[in-house]
């Protein structure tokens, strides 16, 4: 089995370097479909994956000094509630509901990305101005409950948030999300132990180390693509995903 761990795990790395996260969005369905690990494990396990990556491949952008460390502590801080909450209320559900709900969530980042796609807008540098306090709790709280709930590290989500609601310029906005994940993944996983956890490290942490290294090779392989290919490709990868999952959820429901 060992050897179908590194190259998925290769796989979902390269996707978080080149994009600036999306990976455990595509390591859930990988861990339950060609592992065979069930809903509740692949979401534990996808919470130590995205979050050792995200620590790993915060490193260079630190050196670099694009960390806001400020706005990505409070940011990370202010979602720990929501990631509580996430992570109590997806051990209730049960696993063909949860990912049926999982592909909900994949047509709506999507559909997000390909209304982003469609307006070109592929990363500019364009800085909006801070929100009040309010609007980052409700916004932090939010990608809290994702992470917590899903067990994705809400990349998808930490990147606009901190461009829109804290003004953060774009290209600090994906190194800070880096520091905002790890936070996340680190906060669900303490709330789960407590619940019981699920985890197989004989495959999770194997598929961590590749990811890791992945990530460091997606974003140094995709130096001079276009972004708004990368997202096309992406979104409509999530659209292939969506589908399937939600497919074999509504078959799974009905047995």
């Amino acid at each position: 089995m060992v050897w179908w761990i590194l190259p998925l795990g290769l796989f979902v790395g390269a996707v978080m370097g080149s994009l600036g996260g999306g990976g455990a969005i595509i390591t859930i369905p990988l861990l339950v479909y060609l592992l065979g690990q069930s809903p509740h494990a692949a979401t534990e396990g996808s919470l130590v994956i995205v979050g050792i990556s995200s620590l790993i491949g915060l490193l260079p952008h630190a050196r670099a000094g694009r960390v806001r460390w400020r706005d990505g502590a409070i940011f990370g801080a202010l979602g720990i509630v929501g990631s509580i909450v996430g992570s109590t209320a997806s051990s209730t559900i049960d696993g063909r509901l949860l990912l049926g709900l999982f592909s909900i969530l994949l047509l709506v980042v999507a559909s997000l990305m390909l209304r982003r796609w469609r307006r070109g807008r592929g990363g500019g540098a364009t800085v909006y101005p801070a929100r009040s306090f309010g609007a980052v709790l409700l916004t932090a709280t939010g990608v809290g409950l994702l992470t917590g709930f899903f067990g994705v590290g809400g990349g998808f989500a930490v990147v606009p948030a901190l461009t829109l609601v804290l003004g953060v310029p774009i290209t600090q906005a994906i190194a800070t999300s880096l520091l905002v994940i790890s936070i996340n993944c680190v906060t669900a996983l303490a709330s789960r132990v407590t619940i019981g956890l699920h985890l197989d490290l004989q495959v999770v942490l194997p598929f961590a180390v590749a990811a890791s290294v992945g990530s460091v090779l997606g974003g140094w392989l995709t130096r001079d693509a276009r972004p708004r290919t990368l997202q096309l490709a992406f979104a409509c990868l999530l659209l292939v995903l969506a589908v399937w999952i939600g497919s074999q959820s509504l078959l799974a429901l009905q047995v």
